[in-house]
């Protein structure tokens, strides 16, 4: 059995091989960039190595100083986690030129399914099924468009190195193919450093659904049954879930066994995950292999009551699988859903800032909560935007259902936008409970799922209010004082007050409350409504009130004039206005057009004095190696444009500007 081990990786997936291979007993080193020295993997592992700059570039995807540093500290194996070199064939032979032993598939068999076009090319010899479509090697534009017409609009332009939805775009039909084709392209290069493409038929209503395979060196290979996929946005996973819901048996163990032909007609070894897609008659076809551990793996482990790490360095070991086929059994219903700093009401535009509250549900043996960050810790540009995992278990999906929205709403993140609150409709959604799940499904229901946070109610508006007329409380406790509240309160006669608050979902409406100052609380007159509100307990980041007979629990968060209320899954973000402020009247700042995030300018499609209609795009940003357009909100004339391709611009630059309606 392996003595030590060094995982390549940051983060959630960091920490989470740490644990495990501390369980088994084995000395863990960990690598950090210099934005990571103080992160949580590099505390929780014996050891850690320094070895480069923030960029991945510079550090984790660094081959010869990740060798080097397992070299310097004398580890027998390395484990390549997901994602960065986890799927990189020359990293895998660095290892073994090193004498280190790579917790993954050998070479040759990451070599084959590196390249999707190459993948697909062995998987037809070994008569697994393939979605029609063009994976040659000849990358002209004109080849390609002409194959698209072949295969018939719509089509999928896909990265043929890579995956995580980078370099994947949809062409509907041949006038937009040519723009469509050019960003996958550059997403490609930009992510992978390899811009080939091939093109797919783009399947109406088909399912993500994936089989997670391991196989040893003993010529062993099994599957682990699947995972639904398929609720997506850009390509990306949002939610997952083991089994897929409504499975037959039959198809289970057609789509495992083509799975496990898959893996064994390339040599494999380790973890692994065969791709496919299912339309609605049942027809699977081969869509890639990720020949390293998923993101999604804990539902698999929910299921089966295995540790895959666990298996992943048996293996690498040497050792034989634990279990074989026969042995595996699925047991109750489990989901993963997937906890990212970025904004759902903004075409999930990731965000960026320091987290400020973080609290989580408590784990127990049907809540999992897989995190990588936590109070204090920045989300930056140089990394996925990922916070944490939350997964759930049940005896049946109903249950796992329940536990999933009950967990939602415990989980509160501030200091930064996040998609808890869309993963909570999510989970109330009628159609998501009945299973009736396939890729499109966000775009289907985006009425229902967005805007994802609802204009603040008047209940909402009084209890922000409270948060800002009540100071927080010496070490967390109520003064006994009187004369120490500063809650308004009068020696004779009652006291009036009023305050703004600006509601930032939507189109940031403000909202004028009046205040009275009452025994134990407050009345509030928000719109045309009057809001009393007793406040039995207020602590630091904590509310208990009073509202029309109705006790209330929630989580707050305040920064200043900004605030954070956590309420039912809900994050509420408002703002005070009026104190210590230069509020930008909503006109002026709809004329302007800001950096949502920093990042680079790939192209800018307008100029000075050009006139555009509503949803014209307007600038390409590109950030966390993802490509952002930046529509118009409204029509009108460009007045200024400040900037170019290939800027790095800062987050909240002007980079935009309309003529006023006058001009």
């Amino acid at each position: 059995m392996l003595k030590s081990v060094l995982i390549a990786n940051r983060g959630e997936i960091a920490r989470r091989v740490i644990k495990t291979a501390k369980l088994m007993g084995l000395r863990t080193v960990a690598v950090f960039s210099d934005v990571d020295y103080r992160a949580r993997h590099v505390a929780e592992a014996d050891e850690a190595v320094r070895i480069g700059g923030p960029l991945a570039r510079d550090s984790y995807l660094k081959i010869d100083a990740v060798i080097e540093a397992a070299k310097k500290t004398g580890v027998e194996a390395i484990h390549p986690g997901y994602g960065f070199l986890s799927e990189n064939a020359a990293f895998a032979e660095a290892c073994a030129r090193a004498k280190i032993i790579f917790v993954g598939p050998p070479p040759s068999a990451i070599r084959a399914m590196g390249g999707k076009s190459e993948a697909k090319a062995l998987m037809a010899k070994a008569q697994v099924p393939l979605v029609p479509g063009y994976h040659g090697e000849e990358q002209s534009p004109s080849v390609l468009e002409k194959a698209a017409g072949k295969i018939g609009y719509p089509v999928l332009i896909k990265a043929s190195a890579g995956g995580g939805g980078k370099g994947m775009k949809v062409a509907q039909d041949q006038g937009e193919f040519g723009d469509q084709l050019a960003s996958a392209k550059r997403e490609a290069k930009s992510s992978f450093g390899d811009d080939r493409v091939l093109i797919e038929k783009y399947l109406a209503k088909p399912r993500h659904v994936e089989i997670q395979v391991f196989a040893d060196t003993h010529g062993n290979c099994v599957y682990l049954f699947e995972r639904d996929c398929s609720i997506q946005r850009r390509h990306q996973k949002v939610i997952e879930e083991a089994p897929a819901p409504g499975m037959t048996a039959t198809l289970r163990q057609r789509m495992g066994e083509a799975a496990v032909t898959a893996a064994k007609s390339i040599g494999y070894v380790g973890a692994g995950t065969v791709e496919f897609l299912l339309d609605e008659h049942g027809a699977f076809y081969f869509m890639e292999m990720n020949t390293r551990l998923q993101v999604e793996h804990p539902v698999t482990e929910f299921i089966t009551g295995l540790d895959l790490v666990e298996w992943q360095l048996r293996v690498a070991s040497g050792e034989k699988l634990p279990l074989i086929q026969d042995q595996l059994a699925i047991n109750g219903h489990a989901f993963e859903a997937r906890i990212y700093a970025e904004d759902p009401d903004r075409d999930f535009l990731p965000q960026t800032g320091r987290i400020t509250e973080f609290h989580v549900p408590h784990k127990n043996s049907h809540v999992r909560f897989d995190a990588g960050v936590g109070m204090g810790d920045t989300i930056s540009t140089y990394y996925d935007p990922m916070i944490a995992k939350l997964i759930v278990w049940d005896r049946d999906r109903a249950s796992a259902l329940e536990w999933l929205r009950k967990a939602l709403g415990q989980v509160e993140v501030g200091g930064l936008i996040t998609n808890i609150s869309f993963l909570t409709k999510l989970a109330n959604n009628k159609s998501f409970a009945k299973g009736d799940v396939d890729t499109g499904f966000i775009a289907r229901h985006e009425k229902e799922l967005l805007p994802s946070v609802p204009p603040a109610s008047d209940d909402v508006l009084a209890l922000a209010a409270v948060c800002f007329l009540r100071e927080n409380p010496p070490e967390g406790n109520p003064p006994t004082d009187p004369w120490l509240l500063a809650d308004g309160w009068r020696h004779f006669g009652g006291a009036h007050d009023h305050l703004t608050l600006i509601d930032m979902s939507g189109n940031q409406v403000s909202h004028k409350i009046g205040v009275e100052y009452v025994t134990d609380g407050f009345v509030f007159h928000v719109r045309k409504s009057t809001v009393p509100v007793r406040v039995d307990l207020f602590g630091y980041g904590s509310l208990i009130a009073e509202m029309s007979g109705r006790l209330i629990k929630l989580g707050f968060n305040r920064a200043g004039n900004d605030i954070t209320l956590f309420l039912n899954g809900v994050s509420y973000r408002l703002k005070r206005a009026g104190i210590a402020m230069d509020e930008e009247n909503g006109e002026a700042a709809a004329l302007r057009i800001m950096a949502p995030m920093p990042g680079r300018i790939v192209a800018v499609h307008v100029s000075a004095g050009k006139m555009v209609e509503k949803g014209a795009p307007l600038i390409m940003l590109e950030a966390m190696k993802m490509e952002h357009t930046l529509k118009a909100g409204h029509a009108g004339k460009i007045e200024y444009v400040g900037c170019k391709p290939g800027d790095q611009i800062r987050e909240g630059q002007e980079l935009l500007r309309f003529a006023t309606p006058e001009a």
